[in-house]
């Protein structure tokens, strides 16, 4: 019989997990705030090196914008409503897909009795992370998303 177990769940990778970590707290300093690396290194005990590595990557990928002067950092280049844990996740990792299969150059894809019926899954999981937003994750909306994920048969 099948047992489950909690070893076996989707995890994000650390670098993802800690965008999430540092846009929720860019979420938490308020609308318009610009925050410096080692400010945000601080407020979250990440490293800093770590953050800067992290917020420069979400700068190229436009979720955050990168304020110069002496009162610069990065800064959401939305509003906490309208960015997605979904968008934070595929900055950092590229689009959503639970299985490597999902790649045009799967080295068994011509003998795969799966072959083309991850499509529904990935995009109910898209769907449900696009569900979430920052200011979800940070506590600021009163009702909590609530996520039916569905997934069509055949």
């Amino acid at each position: 019989p099948f047992k489950y177990s909690f070893r076996h769940m989707i995890k994000l990778g650390k670098m993802t997990d800690y965008a999430v970590v540092l846009m929720v707290q860019l979420v938490r300093e308020g609308v318009g705030a610009s925050c410096s690396a080692s400010h945000l290194s601080e407020k979250t005990r990440l490293p800093e090196p770590t953050v800067a590595k992290v917020m420069k990557k979400l700068s190229q990928c436009k979720i955050v914008e990168s304020v110069r002067g002496a009162s610069g950092g990065y800064r959401m280049s939305r509003s906490a409503a309208e960015l997605s844990v979904c968008d934070v996740i595929e900055a950092m990792d590229g689009p959503i897909a639970i299985a490597s299969c999902v790649d045009k150059f799967c080295s068994t894809g011509a003998f795969c009795g799966t072959k083309g019926r991850w499509t529904p899954v990935n995009a109910a999981i898209r769907e449900a992370l696009q569900a979430v937003s920052l200011a979800d994750m940070a506590g600021q909306n009163k009702t909590p998303q609530i996520i039916q994920i569905a997934v069509a048969g055949n």
